[in-house]
């Protein structure tokens, strides 16, 4: 290659990056006012609202999605009411909009939520047939919840592979009949992406990253020691679960 060709291909490529980089900032400045912390509000404690972990809007812009193993223990007494934080600026989460569980589909490790008040801006899942192995992704969240503020945080990686799993339920008493079927039709499908999440990821959305539609939802990262230990030593593997099942979540029973 001569020289010109070489400085011809390299201001090229420098070229393409520069629009992939502001395509993704685009990507992080549209889709922040959906992708939400969820948690729990009760007047009398201190804070007021408990950060559990992440969540995005989908549907009519009234409907959340979150890990199961977000959500609080059956049986808390009293009963914590669930909740969201949002804004109204795409800024900074700042009003807790309170939240009713509408379906769960704990094979799965998903919840539907219901807000209160009017619609928010709302996520699009993407085609399943467009999820390809070694496709850019970036994942949103809130991975040290309310720490430093509630600042919204994207991580880019690539969707490393695409393997399955089946995931166990949380006790015994929820192996429902439902549940029980799904198990004997084996393992399902997830993402294992090369890029790290962190406790507080879990509910958070995994985003296309050329169009920010979502393609799953961070659920799970791989921990060497203690769940302490992913902050200070991360596997930088994370896994989510195919936007497939949020799809017949939606639709319900």
């Amino acid at each position: 290659m001569t020289n010109t060709a070489r400085r011809a291909f390299l201001a090229a490529t420098a070229l393409l990056a520069g629009r992939a980089e502001a395509d993704l900032a685009d990507l992080v400045a549209k889709s922040k006012p959906s992708v939400l912390p969820v948690g729990t509000f009760a007047v009398l404690n201190s804070p007021r609202f408990t950060f559990r972990g992440s969540g995005f809007v989908v549907g009519d812009g009234t409907m959340v999605v979150t890990n199961a193993h977000v959500m609080p223990e059956a049986g808390v007494v009293p009963a914590l009411q669930l909740a969201v934080l949002t804004s109204r600026d795409g800024g900074a989460p700042r009003e807790a909009r309170m939240a009713t569980l509408v379906r769960q589909d704990r094979v799965h490790d998903l919840v539907l939520l219901k807000l209160e008040g009017a619609p928010l801006p709302a996520l699009s899942l993407a085609d399943d047939a467009s999820v390809r192995e070694g496709m850019d992704v970036a994942l949103m969240g809130y991975p040290i919840g309310g720490v430093l503020g509630y600042s919204t945080v994207t991580h880019r990686g690539i969707l490393a592979s695409i393997t399955s799993v089946a995931l166990p339920a949380l006790t015994a008493q929820q192996l429902g009949d439902r549940t029980l079927a799904r198990l004997r039709d084996g393992p399902f499908p997830v993402y294992q992406l090369d890029a790290t999440a962190y406790p507080g990821n879990s509910g958070g959305p995994l985003l296309d990253a050329r169009d920010g539609r979502v393609l799953g939802v961070i659920n799970m990262v791989l921990v060497r020691n203690t769940r302490e230990s992913a902050l200070s030593n991360p596997t930088g593997i994370t896994y989510a679960i195919p936007a497939q099942f949020v799809r017949e979540l939606l639709k319900g029973p």
